[in-house]
């Protein structure tokens, strides 16, 4: 018999019981939809957490003094790099680079006549390009200059939250370089939001020369933070960026937790696909048992009248792809179109929930990514386990005795 026979007569069988053929692929559309929509939020996420770390806190590159550790925010002079900007100006010369940001990093503690808050004080060279995302986030009050005195910016969730407004003066509290401490008053002279609540909620910015004289560091810095016009070019130019005394952090190192999480992530991610596909397969192979059932008499007829048993078992096992090649379709075409949208939109999340994941540059908004080549991989993936599980119903069908069939009511 040819192919194109069998094919018929699984549409046939399909068609006869159209509301269960339709709910079985309204199953898959849904597994499908299902899939990808998991897929897009999790590459969503995740890559979009890892852009913006590498674009507020790490950049591509760092260059730090080899016993520095940025846990401790140390501001001894062996733990700093010295004349940070004359390094700055030999790394920025070099043409992969995009551009270069010499930044002091200080333990800090802010209070007001009510409350206070622990963070980190940065000091900035404002005129820097990877400063960009504060510069632009303005939102109130104005930017720094390079020579502002006795001036910082505040996240406006952390304003908020301390009931600081612009112009308003506050106290900031330091640990110097000396081993000792340090208050002044400071004026709030703008309020930034970046997008990422976790990182306006608990930084200060004032600029590298205030943050320098203030900490009594001199010309020294904690990082030199480098940005590249190719992310690709990152091993090279640190390679080429080696020397006594320096460390050289890629971007890789640098998000290395995060990285590890990721992966982590995505184990837990294809346990749950795979659930999800074989809730759907046992679905289908389910409905086609129970189709086998009730047309038992009429495979047994056939069978009679010279079927064989692999003739039988193509019929059906030709009716769960037919399932699972319409549902896959339907799915794969809503959830493509569902995720390209909220691509667009964005999930809002809050800035609580957002500033509650440690460790990510998460905004208050996420947003999935459509990626065709994984959707189309899932897809894939989800009708031949379909088409696998369906043999059970299948076999049995083809083992089907003539006699037993056609006595079956």
């Amino acid at each position: 018999m040819a192919l194109t026979k069998f094919w018929v007569i699984a549409y046939r069988d399909l068609v006869r019981n159209r509301r269960r053929t339709v709910l079985t692929m309204l199953a898959v559309a849904l597994g499908m939809m299902v899939l990808i929509m998991m897929s897009g939020m999790f590459s969503g996420v995740t890559q979009g957490a890892l852009r913006e770390n590498i674009r507020l806190n790490t950049g591509h590159l760092q260059l730090r003094a080899e016993s520095y550790e940025v846990e401790k925010l140390s501001l001894l002079a062996k733990d700093l790099l010295p004349d940070s900007q004359t390094l700055a100006v030999q790394v920025q010369a070099m043409p992969q680079v995009e551009s270069v940001a010499p930044i002091l990093w200080m333990s800090g503690i802010l209070s007001t006549s009510r409350e206070s808050a622990g963070l980190q004080v940065t000091g900035i060279d404002t005129t820097a390009v990877f400063h960009a995302p504060i510069r632009d986030g303005i939102v109130g009050g104005s930017y720094l200059a390079p020579d502002s005195r006795g001036q910082i910016l505040l996240g406006s969730n952390l304003a908020e939250e301390m009931g600081i407004g612009v112009g308003q003066r506050v106290s900031l509290a330091i640990g110097t370089a000396d081993g000792g401490l340090d208050e002044a008053i400071f004026t709030v002279a703008g309020l930034f939001d970046t997008g990422i609540p976790s990182y306006d909620q608990n930084t200060v910015v004032m600029p590298l020369a205030q943050a320098q004289a203030f900490a009594r560091t001199g010309d020294r810095a904690s990082t030199l933070i480098v940005m590249l016009h190719n992310q690709e070019d990152t091993d090279s130019v640190a390679a080429a960026l080696q020397q006594p005394g320096i460390k050289v952090l890629p971007w890789q190192e640098l998000n290395g937790i995060f990285l590890e999480l990721m992966q982590t992530g995505l184990g837990f991610y294809y346990m749950i696909y795979t659930i999800v596909i074989l809730v759907v397969a046992v679905l289908i192979a389910n409905t086609l048992l129970m189709s086998v059932f009730e047309r038992t008499r009429e495979m047994g007829i056939l069978a009679a009248l010279g079927m064989k048993g692999r003739q039988i078992m193509v019929m059906v096992l030709f009716e769960a792809m037919i399932l699972a090649l319409a549902g896959t379709a339907v799915g794969f075409i809503f959830g493509s179109g569902i995720v390209s949208w909220l691509a667009t939109v964005g999930i809002d999340i809050g800035n609580g929930a957002a500033s509650a994941v440690e460790g990510m540059a998460l905004g208050s908004k996420m947003y999935p990514v459509f990626a065709p080549g994984q959707a189309f991989v899932l897809a894939l993936f989800l009708f031949a386990i379909v088409t696998l599980v369906s043999l059970y119903p299948a076999r049995f069908a083809a083992k089907l005795e003539p006699v037993q069939a056609l006595h079956t009511l």
